[in-house]
């Protein structure tokens, strides 16, 4: 995986090609992002298994 120098690295790239600005703006969305997914993924799985439960 990354050390702690890389993942430093990647921060500043990320800080100057987006801004300080965008940046909070930018995990705040991806935050919702994960979260819609793993709810879609529940769904999905309780779908699944009341398929199943009735079959």
């Amino acid at each position: 995986m990354f050390g702690p120098t890389e993942l430093i690295v990647i921060l500043l790239i990320v800080l100057l090609f987006f801004g300080a600005t965008k940046v909070p703006q930018l995990a705040r969305s991806l935050g919702q992002g994960m979260r819609e997914f793993r709810e879609g993924a529940k769904s999905a799985e309780a779908e699944e298994t009341l398929r199943e439960e009735s079959a």
